[in-house]
């Protein structure tokens, strides 16, 4: 195995981990999501996300109410029109 392949085989562990921790910092959050770091601290300015700052200043998402909050105002689709 080359040293190409070592890297790339670490990177893929490392975002597979970082789906299944259940708090997330802003960076896990942003790889998460696919919105920017400054999207989302506009966003818990606003309080327009669901977020903690357990001390003060860190910002942490829980993946759970992320989920929640992505699949709100939910416009229905196929499972709703073939009913």
């Amino acid at each position: 195995m080359t040293e190409k392949q070592i890297a790339e085989l670490l990177t893929s562990i490392k975002s597979l981990t970082n789906q299944t921790k259940e708090i997330m910092t802003i960076s896990e959050c942003s790889l998460y999501t696919g919105l920017s770091k400054s999207y989302l601290y506009k966003l818990t300015h606003k309080e327009k996300i669901p977020f903690s700052k357990p001390l003060g200043k860190r910002v942490y998402f829980e993946r759970s109410k992320i989920d929640q909050w992505l699949l709100r105002n939910n416009k229905g689709g196929f499972d709703e029109a073939s009913q």
